[in-house]
């Protein structure tokens, strides 16, 4: 499937990409956290290993997962006043 432009979306779907954008980001959030208190745990028992390569990269992808930009959003709907 492929991704509209932002711009294409209606006021209704800019509005559900807008909620899904703050749920995803709150479980992101609870992950990454979980996932650095993990690396910090492998630290500390001296287990540095494959293990701290494959979260580092996992935190890495989480932290850059987002579908849309932002502020393009943010954006949009102040241009269209429309709320969150």
């Amino acid at each position: 499937m492929e991704q509209k432009k932002l711009s294409d979306l209606t006021n209704e779907e800019l509005l559900i990409e807008a909620k899904k954008m703050k749920s995803t980001a709150i479980i992101n959030a609870f992950l990454i956290g979980l996932l650095i208190g993990i690396l910090i745990y492998s630290v500390a028992v001296n287990k540095l290993g494959f293990l701290t390569l494959i979260l580092l990269f996992v935190i890495y992808k989480f932290a850059n997962n987002a579908k849309y930009n932002k502020e393009e959003i943010e954006k949009l709907l102040t241009e269209r006043k429309l709320k969150p």
